[in-house]
Order: structure tokens, then sequence, then C-alpha cells
């Protein structure tokens, strides 16, 4: 087959559907040397992002980039808001099956489609959405879902959301899980442990939450946790957040305010990816407590570096977490400082959502999911 696909965001976005697509296609790579296949690449990225995705897939000849010199955004203008007929196969040549992966789908002459939906928040918890964006993506979403032969979930809960919000039939979506890179692994080396203390000035032991600032992270909840358990507690660990600022963010910032902690919760903004591994390792609990997730390879990631769970119960996290963290109501703030109590201070039960982060770590990985694509890409 010829099979066109959207990697776009592998080679714009660090994190989030950014890693989901890149380790994907990277693990199909690994696999599939039998099909031809053209990754579009939007938006003129960098030479450096270029250099590196050309890199990844050196060795693999039947894996093609192509560069377009055209914004995502006017792609998406002349594709969903205009309504253009400008065939995907203008920008790729003939295709067999063209896979989407990030939420919306171009119009397509003749290729069968696949189109990658990671989440339903902007329906479920538009409350907590860029404005503009929750619109762009209510009208655009159900229409592409419509049209295309087979839709991919992250999770059961995305594909469950997919099929009673759209309407959509439970055998046209197939779930593929996300994984772990090989690379997340409890760090030993104390050298490189001790440069990332000093790049992040880590020189209290901590709690990690790591995230985009935006409310449906509900980092604001594990900020008020965190002062519930500190005023309880005579702890010595800072909160250490990592990530991005989004949007609707400064009640984050006055969350902290409000309660007097400045001195105590840390902000690290953006963490390049190889310090991850040495984040999680330093990290005596990582909390996720967000309000909804189309999966959540963050919580896989600090189990495969040994560091216990706390995350919440709402959405796909009971999918990701298993038996082998301590989940929460993310409404309950009361709950989730208990919760992170109990993870720093019950020597038993860390020992034990230590084991069990290691064994459900293994349980997800981009091998089985490019095996689950290929196996889509073969029924479409």
């Amino acid at each position: 087959m010829r099979i066109g696909l959207d990697y776009t965001a592998a080679v714009q976005q660090s994190a989030g559907i950014g890693r989901y697509c890149r380790e994907l296609v990277g693990a199909l790579a690994a696999q599939d040397r039998e099909n031809q296949y053209v990754l579009l690449v939007a938006g003129r990225p960098s030479a450096e992002a270029l250099r590196r995705a050309q890199e990844r897939f050196a060795a693999h000849p039947n894996f093609t980039l192509r560069p377009l010199p055209i914004s995502e955004r006017w792609l998406n203008r002349i594709w969903h808001r205009l309504r253009l007929p400008l065939y995907v196969e203008a920008l790729t040549g003939p295709l067999d099956l063209y896979h989407s992966t990030d939420f919306t789908l171009p119009p397509v002459r003749r290729a069968r489609t696949l189109l990658q939906v990671h989440d339903l928040s902007f329906l479920r918890t538009p409350q907590y959405a860029e404005p503009s964006l929750q619109r762009y993506l209510q009208q655009v979403v159900p229409r592409s879902v419509r049209r295309a032969d087979l839709v991919l979930a992250d999770s059961q809960h995305t594909k469950k959301d997919i099929v009673a919000l759209l309407g959509i039939p439970s055998e046209r979506v197939m779930v593929i899980l996300g994984g772990t890179e090989s690379r997340f692994q409890r760090v030993t080396d104390e050298a490189r442990l001790e440069q990332v203390r000093q790049r992040y000035g880590l020189s209290h032991p901590f709690i990690l939450g790591l995230g985009t600032l935006e409310p449906r992270k509900n980092l604001a909840g594990l900020i008020s946790a965190y002062g519930i358990l500190r005023a309880r507690q005579a702890i010595p660990h800072e909160l250490v957040i990592g990530g991005r600022k989004g949007w609707l963010y400064q009640g984050i910032f006055d969350r902290v305010a409000e309660l007097g902690l400045e001195q105590q919760v840390r902000f690290l903004g953006f963490v390049a990816d190889e310090d991850l591994p040495a984040l999680y390792t330093l990290a005596d609990v990582f909390a996720f407590p967000s309000f909804y997730e189309g999966f959540g390879i963050p919580i896989l990631e600090a189990m495969a570096c040994g560091t216990p769970v706390v995350a919440s119960n709402a959405s796909s996290l009971p999918e990701v977490v298993g038996e082998a963290g301590l989940m929460v109501s993310p409404e309950d703030t009361e709950a989730l400082a208990q919760a992170l109590g109990q993870a720093l201070q019950d020597t038993p039960l860390r020992r034990t959502l230590i084991s069990r982060g290691y064994e459900q770590a293994r349980r997800f990985t981009w091998e089985r999911a490019a095996g689950q694509l290929l196996m889509a890409y073969r029924y479409v």
C-alpha cells in the first residue's frame, strides 16, 4: 500500500499529541518495510526539527518526509473553514490510505481514510478549553469523524465518548493505546541526576506535576491539596510543576499567592525531553490530577522510572493507572492531599506502588500500538 500520514504534530509539538504521533510512527517504521509512506509536515519546520525527523527515518527508505511550504493554520483554513477541494493527494501523490493523526480530516479524492481522535475534551469539559479552539473543533471534528472510514481512539474511554457524543457505530472505532519509550527508566547515574538538579535548581525533595498550564490539568487543585498537606505535616517537599503556559493559566498562579506558597511551589516552564527520566527519578511522587485526559502518557513514564503515582480517577486515567497508583476524584482536594501524604510517608505502600508501577508500564508498548495500527491499515 501507499499510505499518506500527517506527521506535523510529531515535528512541531514536543509533548502530548506530538509525542504520541512521533513514537507510534517510529515503532511502525521498525515493523513495516513493505508499505510505502509519505509523511506530510506542514508549517515550514525549522532546519533542526526537520533534521531530527529525517535522522529518525534514515534507516527506513519506505518512509519519506514531505515538508510543505504552507502553515498548518492556512491548510486548516483552506480545508475546514473555506472547505476548498484541495485534495490531500495533490500534496502526496496517489494514495491507497490516508491517516490523519490530529482530529481533522482533509479532502481526499480516492484514498481510504483513518482519523485519530485523541480525546473529546472540547465536548466533555468545554469550560476548560480555549474558546476559539473549542468552537473550531466542535465544528470540524464531527464532520471529519463522519467522513472517516475508521476512527482511531487513544483509550476505551475516548471510544465510548466518540460513540456516545458523535453517534459513530462502535465497529467504526478502534482503540490504539499509547506506550512508553525505552529511555524512560530509573536513572542511576548520579552525575546525570546532579546535572538536572542544578539545571532546574532542585535543592529540596519534591512532588512533581507535569502538563501545560491550563485549567483542564487541575494544577490549581494540586496546589490546594499540597497546601493542605503542608498545613498538617512538616514535610520538606516542594511542589515542582513543569510545563509551558497554555491558556486561562492565571488562576494557577493566583492560587499559589492566595495560599502564601510562593517559596514552596516552583514552576519550571518547559522541560526538555532528555531531562524527563532524571526528573521523574528525582521526584518522590508524581501527581496527575487532571479533570479529563484522552490517555495519560506521563503516568506510564513516571511508573517506568520507579516513581509512585497519584492521579485522578476521571476519564481514561483508570485504564492507564490500573492497580499501580492511588486514584482520587479531581474535585476532592482533601482526598488528593491524603493520597499525596500516603504516597510520601507510607513506606510499605510506596514499595508496592513502585513495584506495580514497573509492571504496569511494561504492559503499554509502542511496538504493540504499531502492530495494532498496521492491522487497522490492512482492515481499512
